[in-house]
């Protein structure tokens, strides 16, 4: 099954690729790896969330939010691999959590990432992992995602 068809059958539509806020571009391939700038959870441009996990964000939303960020981030591999069909493996994601000083599930929130990655590759989607407590990301998001992925030949 292609990863299109497994999106598809998941409900899911890769969204355009997010433009860069600042001096950056989306994704870049080195050798045989895709690395992506930070991913905010844009929908359709805009922050639909904004603000701390902990405070005016709950960690349920945050978790969904990492999940829009990662689809986000997807959009942006293929963007640069021409198909996600390309991946190999996803070797790590890396989730950074906008929280108020006392929040402690920043893994959870990541989860959101994670689950989304693991749904749509399956095995390949097996990752490394950083789940970073921040205390502010750009536009004020509550989350970013990166990820690093393996391509085939």
């Amino acid at each position: 099954m292609s990863v299109a068809d497994r999106l598809a059958e998941l409900g899911l539509t890769l969204p355009p690729v997010a433009a860069p806020v600042a001096a950056y571009v989306p994704a870049v391939v080195t050798g045989q790896y895709v690395y992506t700038a930070g991913q905010l959870p844009f929908v359709d441009g805009a922050l639909p969330v904004t603000g701390k996990v902990g405070a005016s964000v709950d960690a349920e939303t945050a978790t969904a939010q990492a999940r829009v960020a990662a689809l986000n981030a997807l959009a942006a591999v293929e963007s640069v691999a021409g198909s996600l069909d390309r991946v190999a493996r996803v070797v790590k994601v890396t989730v950074f959590v906008a929280s108020e000083p006392s929040f402690t599930g920043q893994p959870g929130v990541a989860n959101g990432a994670s689950t989304l990655v693991g749904e749509v590759f399956g095995d390949a989607g097996v990752h490394a992992r950083s789940a970073v407590g921040v205390a502010v990301l750009p536009l004020d998001a509550p989350v970013e995602v990166e990820l690093v992925v393996e391509l085939t030949s």
